[in-house]
């Protein structure tokens, strides 16, 4: 295994998942309902990816497989589940039975369960030009594509024995259907002369190049040089399921019954022989069109929350999905500068101190930076190590500070009415479709007091990177964003806006994210 002692960053969660079509962001969207932290990470190349439209997935038959996705991640970012563009490299368990993937870029993420949902990669036979129109004028599933073709020339390739699988559907599809099949095959002679006297060309011969004339399909050549004119070709290929980087754990695929590849051998619950390491779509089950896959992904994602509810309540343990998350980056050095943030001192500076809160406070530099001026300040932050470093920060400048562990999404977090300011400063608050956390910030704010929220431009930073060279470790989607919170303070007429605006972000804290700031700022009715 490849030395991976120290990850650039990690991050820790419930459930990771690799692999973002159907079957995994259906799974996710049954964990993040549960209130599960997951992280999915998605390499960007889903089997259908080459097809126009996907069919046969009733409520969105004829939609692209793209636009599906877009509205599943949306989905599970709605409750803050992740979302991020990159690609598992490699995996290990460690000694507390967790599983820690390592990932493109230097970076990890350690789960207590981990779902694979990486599906397969198709094997075409070695005829030239059938890569090239794949999802186009090539198919291969009579579901998928099969009304698609009706009425029109249609040539089968039969390149294995399974081959003659799908042919009475496509002949129940066209009349105009003719089988190529491999001279070097053995085939089921008595089905071949069935499939003859019901209408079928039988031709045995080896298929050798497709013709195409103004980018499609015309003919099918054979290795003698005869064509065979066609508007369609089907071909059924053969698979690999996508598992190599779970090899260092024990993961191995086994032969599928159809003898066209391998697959994951799964337990009803999806579960795998390797403890921890769950599988869902077509990586367990080839034959699953993208219905069958989101519907696999939703029954093991609710598979899995069982088992974690079983485990937790065995350990009587319950706590925010993120806390684990943010612990573990607090665990080490100073994360943070210590210096306040420019866009909240430029907001701040001109009000009259009173009663502040500080959501998401970190290690403490806003809040220490108001409390130093006079603010009567709050702390709150979910992960109780982040508290425990603005307490000893406090008393060591002798400062009057509370600092509490809450999480911004607890029902009644923050009491009402009680803050002359309530600021949240980069939080990484996970978001919610009922909008929780804005709403118990809103709640907050005296009368005549403000919210102020700053957070970075989020445009730049939802530009995936290249899943073969990098992993972006963050989904700004996942998280409470200002849009969020102007969208819901636009809703009630007691507040007024004062200011929402891009602004280059100012220098001071230290980091990576050479982004400019959002700034919003609005004041409560009296």
């Amino acid at each position: 295994m490849p030395d991976h002692s120290t990850p650039r960053f990690e991050r820790h969660v419930d459930v990771a998942v690799a692999g973002g079509s159907a079957a995994g962001l259906a799974a996710a969207l049954q964990l993040v309902r549960q209130r599960r932290s997951v992280f999915v990470v998605d390499s960007g190349t889903p089997r259908n990816a080459p097809a126009a439209h996907m069919h046969g997935f009733v409520g969105h038959d004829g939609r692209p497989p793209g636009e599906l996705l877009a509205i599943a991640r949306s989905e599970v970012r709605s409750y803050g589940g992740e979302v991020v563009t990159g690609r598992v490299d490699d995996a290990e368990r460690l000694d507390d039975g967790r599983l820690r993937l390592h990932l493109t870029g230097g970076h990890a993420v350690v789960a207590r369960r981990v779902l694979v949902a990486t599906g397969l990669v198709d094997e075409l036979p070695p005829v030239e030009g059938l890569a090239e129109r794949w999802g186009r004028d090539v198919v291969h599933c009579p579901f998928c594509h099969g009304f698609e073709v009706r009425d029109l020339r249609v040539v089968q390739l039969v390149t294995h024995p399974m081959g003659l699988h799908p042919t009475a559907l496509f002949r129940q599809l066209s009349e105009r259907l003719t089988l190529v099949v491999a001279a070097d095959v053995e085939m089921d002679e008595e089905r071949l002369s069935t499939l003859e006297l019901g209408g079928v060309r039988i031709v045995r011969a080896t298929a050798t190049a497709l013709v195409i004339d103004d980018d499609r399909v015309v003919a099918v050549e054979l290795a003698d040089g005869t064509r065979i004119d066609t508007d369609v070709v089907a071909v059924g290929p053969r698979f690999r399921a996508r598992t190599e980087p779970f090899a260092s754990i024990g993961l191995v695929p086994v032969a599928h019954p159809s003898g066209l590849g391998d697959h994951l051998a799964v337990a009803a619950n999806g579960a795998t022989d390797v403890p921890g390491l769950f599988a869902a779509g077509n990586v367990a089950d080839p034959g699953q069109q993208v219905l069958h896959a989101a519907a696999n992904g939703s029954w093991i994602g609710a598979m899995i929350a069982f088992e974690l509810a079983e485990d937790d309540l065995a350990r009587a343990v319950r706590r925010a999905s993120n806390e684990a998350d943010w612990d573990h980056r607090y665990s080490g050095d100073r994360v943070w500068s210590g210096n306040p943030n420019g866009s909240m001192v430029h907001e701040v500076t001109d009000l009259e101190p009173g009663r502040a809160l500080d959501v998401g406070a970190g290690e403490g530099g806003d809040a220490v930076w108001l409390a130093e001026r006079g603010w009567r300040v709050t702390a709150t932050d979910v992960s109780a190590r982040a508290v425990d470093r603005i307490a000893a920060e406090a008393a060591r400048r002798g400062l009057d500070l509370v600092a509490r562990q809450i999480d911004a999404n607890a029902p009644d977090a923050f009491d009402d009415a009680a803050f002359d300011l309530v600021s949240a400063q980069y939080a990484s608050i996970p978001r919610t479709p009922d909008d929780r956390a804005v709403l118990g910030m809103m709640r907050a704010v005296a009368p005549g007091g403000r919210l102020l929220v700053v957070s970075h431009d989020l445009e730049p930073m939802r530009t995936p990177l290249d899943p073969a060279v990098g992993t972006r470790m963050f989904d700004p989607d996942a998280y409470v964003r200002v849009d969020d919170v102007a969208r819901v303070v636009a809703d009630d007429p007691s507040w007024t806006v004062e200011v929402h605006e891009r602004r280059p972000r100012p220098p001071g804290a230290a980091s990576s994210h050479h982004v400019d700031d959002v700034v919003f700022r609005a004041r409560r009715g009296r």
